[in-house]
């Protein structure tokens, strides 16, 4: 019986890469990336010159029968995303999933995902949190929101920086312009920034400098704002 190794490659940052991930991908039949040309360029660097075949969400449920058969068959297999882990908002879950239904070995590397560090960065509790990654750009988006208005956990999402302020104004609508925020962008990069305080001054610090580079959103539970008004009202 073969295995499947879903392995987590860099956000950033190739130092990033772990020494279990680089074995694995030289000793794996076959590797399948979400972008051939982004993952060559990773695998080039690490030496790596293993079969490459294409994996994304716009392929993937034609090719995922034909890679299950090559388990059953006996092979090694490691599936890696553009950054990150596969299957958190990337192609991933789908294959897994006909993997384990088909008696397959499927192992997890642990290794990079940028909400982790976005999110214990933050200063916001993560003891408990919920994660939500990309919302609805359109249909569903309103509805999606308003079902968090009342969530008690720290809540995490993902967003390009051409909708950033726009998704932080829909925020403060719907939590409150209170709420408390951390903006993560460019994790494990040159450029990696964390912007911290309320929805309304968050809000303020983007209408003045642009949005750039791929953001993880950290937003207070709304336990958060009632701690913070009860420590004003005894302090």
């Amino acid at each position: 019986m073969g295995i499947l190794y879903v392995v987590p490659t860099p956000v950033g940052n190739m130092e990033d890469m772990t020494l279990r991930a680089i074995r694995i991908l030289k000793e794996a039949d076959l590797i399948l990336a979400e972008d051939t040309r982004t993952s060559g360029i990773l695998l080039k660097h690490f030496e790596i010159k293993n079969q490459l075949m294409s994996h994304h969400k716009f392929n993937e449920h034609g090719t995922t029968a034909g890679i299950v058969e090559r388990l059953k068959a006996g092979a090694v297999i490691a599936l890696i995303s553009d950054a990150g882990t596969p299957g958190i908002s990337d192609p991933g879950f789908y294959l897994v999933r006909e993997a384990v239904a088909a008696g397959q070995e499927v192992q997890c590397l642990p290794g990079a995902t940028a909400f982790v560090p976005a999110l214990v960065s933050s200063g916001l509790p993560d003891d408990r949190f919920c994660f939500e990654g990309f919302l609805p750009q359109k249909k569903g988006r309103q509805s999606r929101l308003e079902s968090l208005r009342d969530e008690t956990r720290t809540m995490v999402f993902y967003e390009s920086p051409y909708r950033v302020l726009k998704t932080l104004q829909q925020f403060a609508e719907v939590f409150g312009p209170d709420r408390p925020v951390s903006c993560c962008r460019e994790i494990s990069k040159i450029h990696e920034e964390s912007v911290r305080g309320t929805l309304s001054e968050v809000i303020t610090h983007f209408k003045e400098k642009e949005p750039k580079g791929e953001f993880v959103i950290v937003v207070g539970g709304a336990e958060e704002v009632k701690a913070k008004k009860s420590k004003e009202k005894v302090e």
